[in-house]
């Protein structure tokens, strides 16, 4: 089924148009924010350091890797979202020889092949939106160059909370009526209670140089839907050579546990 029929047949949340909307109000200081975010998630400085940005959204974490001085290769498997990508670099560097953007999907293993090795493989929040979580982590565990870095951020497992959101996630998609519905009976809860909260406090943009109204957006929609607790990814990544280098388990709350690996062999 191709992306177009999975939107009409409710399969799919469009990830991408709402980036489009996002990008419309993109600031410096979001960019800032992109940049700081992920020189604190690796830990070291990407000057030099060949990056693959696999489902890059809006493209503002590539385009924060591209002004940390990375050569990027940006993969999303929803057009708009490419688009956004691509319209990031034609705004920021319209002669970067070192950015490249392409529509592609990450269960396209023949596909990855074709890359080569990369320093770093950055995956945030999208690997669980793929379908087959399973079959996407195996896809980029060659992608990785021995001594590599491998950063992914995946949904938490909650139990019977997590079940409870994949069907409300599958009726988001499934037509206009079941978006109004999810919105108004999610939005005073989820929404506006951390409007409150933050706004009390002063901190009105979430982390991430994100928004707080596209990312409740992006998160009652976000289907396909899977999720894993941190000890399973652990688990996986390091059955397959990799070395973790740090974890933020947001458990038992509702969120993505990040994790940082090392590969150490093939």
């Amino acid at each position: 089924m191709t992306h177009g029929a999975e939107i009409e047949s409710g399969g799919r949340f469009q990830f991408g148009a709402n980036w489009a909307r996002f990008l419309a109000n993109l600031s410096p200081a979001k960019v800032a924010a992109a940049e700081t975010s992920l020189r604190d998630m690796l830990g070291q400085e990407l000057a030099g350091k060949r990056l693959i940005d696999v489902g890059s959204g809006s493209g503002l974490f590539s385009l924060a890797a591209h002004r940390l001085g990375a050569t990027v290769h940006s993969i999303d498997y929803d057009p708009e979202s490419v688009a956004c990508t691509a319209e990031l670099r034609r705004r920021y560097a319209p002669d970067a020889t070192n950015w490249k953007v392409e529509e592609a999907s990450v269960l396209d293993a023949g596909y990855l092949r074709g890359l080569g090795r990369f320093d770093i493989v950055y995956s945030w929040g999208v690997l669980h939106h793929t379908g087959d979580m399973h079959l996407a982590f195996e896809n980029i565990v060659p992608l990785v160059a021995p001594g590599g870095l491998l950063f992914v951020a995946i949904y938490n497992d909650q139990g019977w909370r997590s079940r409870y959101w994949y069907f409300v996630k599958r009726l988001y998609n499934k037509s206009t009526l079941g978006r109004i519905a999810v919105i108004a009976s999610h939005a005073p809860f989820l929404y506006g209670g951390r409007v409150l909260a933050r706004a009390l406090t002063g901190r009105l943009e979430v982390e991430r140089g994100m928004n707080l109204w596209y990312d409740f957006i992006d998160w009652v929609g976000g289907y396909p839907f899977e999720v894993a607790n941190a000890a399973a990814v652990t688990a996986f990544f390091e059955q397959r050579g990799f070395r973790l280098r740090r974890v933020r388990d947001v458990a038992p709350r509702s969120g993505c546990n990040e994790h940082l690996f090392e590969k150490s062999h093939d």
